[in-house]
């Protein structure tokens, strides 16, 4: 095999070069969603399962989020795996200042009132454990107190993911 050599201009750190870096990586689309008086929720690429013992994970939202309110007081969220069928329920929750859970979204009220989205292959219920400074964003730490990682299998029977690449939504391909 041989192995390219040519690793191009290196550029200095910035926003930018970031956001350019991470379009070349594939990642996993969620929805978080959090309870309120108005429920909240957002799409999200940066969902990390963290420990097993006890059940971790972590995402991180943005403090200028409309959704930071509603989750920096939320003691639980949810964590909702997105199938290859959900393109607009993505975008529909990543869309600034979109009603994102009026009708076509089909939710539920789950356990400790987090919103549930219906279809999703996998969810997860969390009490929120932390909130941890990162820039201008927060690592929220998660840990499961329940879910079903059962979800929607589709016609064919298989649960197929929702993937984030290039600045675009897309799915596994055969």
């Amino acid at each position: 095999m041989t192995v390219p050599t040519d690793l191009g201009t290196p550029r200095a750190a910035t926003p930018d070069l970031l956001r350019s870096v991470f379009r070349q990586h594939a990642a996993g689309v969620a929805v978080i969603t959090a309870p309120g008086p108005r429920p909240a929720g957002f799409t999200a690429t940066s969902l990390t399962s963290v420990a097993a013992d006890p059940p971790l994970l972590s995402f991180g939202i943005s403090t200028g989020s409309s959704c930071w309110p509603a989750v920096s007081e939320a003691g639980h969220i949810g964590v909702h795996i997105l199938g290859e069928h959900q393109q607009e329920l993505a975008t529909t929750f990543a869309r600034s200042g979109a009603d994102r859970f009026a009708p076509p979204t089909s939710w539920r009220p789950g356990p400790h009132g987090v919103p549930l989205l219906d279809g999703v292959l996998a969810w997860l219920v969390c009490k929120v454990v932390a909130r941890v400074p990162a820039g201008d964003h927060r690592i929220v730490l998660g840990q499961v107190v329940e879910g079903d990682p059962e979800g929607y299998t589709g016609t064919a029977g298989r649960s197929r993911p929702l993937l984030y690449h290039e600045g675009r939504f897309n799915a596994l391909r055969d």
